[in-house]
């Protein structure tokens, strides 16, 4: 999720925890709580765009590095608020809670989580939610701002706590049911259409959880198609998009380009851009695609030109967005 979402989350996780204890205090640690994962972005600093894309949410985001920094803060607290009436068992619970929600809900989107890091590199996402879906966000903010602004023995504060952190689980399971029910739906699709996939995956996309992203995979590349909770129709129009290994030859012993295989989990495709190769990890999406398919794709690597890769993830997420592209995506919601 985005960095905003964990703070709004930790801090009315911490007003749950010890609100009535520790005041406004317990927001804070709760935020810093829920934040502590993506200490990974220091690595950015000093390793190379390719690395980083591995470095962020792999080791910071394993249960084992939960295991390691739980009992850490734990013990920093415990000591900050003496005297105190609250055990040190329950600090350890409540930033052992804090850390491992953190992990389950960077899970949920399609850049995953390296959850069993350093003893295997594969990436958890089940790709429940897109990483900044407002309809998920929106309710822990409008808590997180009650709580800055309510007093500490406001009666209020207990109310607007529970209400941004029901609606925004209750949103959250209603995702996995989309999920589920997107799914089941591809899959008689496929079989309609006798697509024969070696494997697909489904994903939201951008901003909210009606509209979903299908790749499959085939022998002669991916096809790639959208579809609606909304739709009537019982077929998806794919598009289908050549994997081009084949011009990887000149740059197949490169370091960096193993790097992204490996980070693309094999849902790759090259093409060449300008006389330059571009490497494109097709889970990410493609721009505005849902109005235009076959438009570039949001994650594209200059394979030849490392030092043009600078924000690599941010920086095809919203190209193209203007007021039409936003009506398209309203849309196509409402199903075909």
């Amino acid at each position: 999720m985005d960095t905003l979402t964990h703070i709004a989350l930790g801090a009315c996780l911490g007003e749950t925890f010890a609100g009535k204890k520790l005041g406004k205090k317990a927001l804070l640690w709760g935020a810093l709580a829920q934040s502590i994962p993506d200490i990974d972005f220091i690595a950015a600093t000093w390793s190379s765009t390719a690395e980083n894309l591995l470095a962020h949410r792999g080791f910071t985001h394993s249960f084992l590095f939960a295991l390691l920094i739980t009992p850490l803060l734990a013990l920093a607290a415990e000591r900050w608020h003496r005297p105190h009436n609250i055990p040190l068992k329950k600090w350890i619970l409540f930033f052992g809670a804090q850390v491992l929600i953190h992990l389950l809900l960077d899970g949920m989107n399609v850049y995953g989580a390296g959850w069993f890091e350093p003893f295997s590199h594969h990436r958890v996402s089940y790709n429940w939610i897109f990483v900044a879906d407002p309809f998920f966000s929106v309710w822990l903010g409008i808590a997180f701002a009650a709580l800055l602004i309510l007093g500490r023995r406001d009666r209020r504060r207990h109310w607007w706590n529970r209400f941004g952190l029901i609606m925004s689980t209750v949103y959250l399971l209603y995702c996995g049911l989309n999920k589920i029910k997107i799914d089941q739906e591809v899959n008689r699709i496929f079989e309609q259409q006798q697509i024969r996939p070696t494997g697909y995956f489904t994903t939201p996309t951008p901003l909210n959880n009606w509209l979903w992203y299908v790749v499959a995979s085939t022998d002669s590349g991916y096809l790639i198609g959208y579809r609606s909770l909304y739709d009537k129709k019982a077929t998806i129009d794919f598009h289908l998009v050549p994997r081009n290994d084949s011009l990887l030859r000149p740059v197949q012993d490169h370091e960096d380009l193993q790097k992204l295989i490996r980070f693309s989990k094999g849902y790759y495709a090259v093409q060449n851009r300008n006389d330059t190769l571009v490497f494109n990890d097709l889970r990410f999406g493609e721009q505005i695609g849902w109005r235009n398919a076959g438009a570039p794709f949001v994650f594209y690597y200059y394979l030849q030109h490392p030092d043009d890769n600078k924000m690599l993830v941010q920086r095809g997420r919203f190209a193209g967005w203007d007021r039409a592209a936003f009506s398209s995506l309203v849309k196509r919601i409402q199903g075909e």
